[in-house]
């Protein structure tokens, strides 16, 4: 299987997964191209995106464990190439 860009599209509304969320991230860093977060404090929220290059059974796996956390949101996008 060959390895496939992704975006994976994160939103935190529960502020206590966020340690829980961060770890996943360092799990899976090896695959993590960029990460990008934005801070929306005045709805007490996190925006993050994230940029995977992977096998699509990572990216999925990632994907799914993210959003199995209480409070978070999770999209994932793939590249054509």
């Amino acid at each position: 299987m060959d390895k496939r860009i992704a975006q994976i599209g994160i939103i935190v509304e529960d502020m206590d997964s966020v340690e829980k969320l961060n770890n996943l991230l360092h799990e899976y860093g090896e695959y993590i191209i960029g990460r990008m977060g934005i801070p929306y404090r005045e709805k007490n929220i996190s925006i993050i995106s994230l940029v995977l290059h992977a096998k699509q059974d990572v990216i999925s796996t990632l994907a799914g464990k993210l959003g199995m956390l209480k409070g978070v949101g999770v999209k994932t996008i793939y590249s054509k190439k």
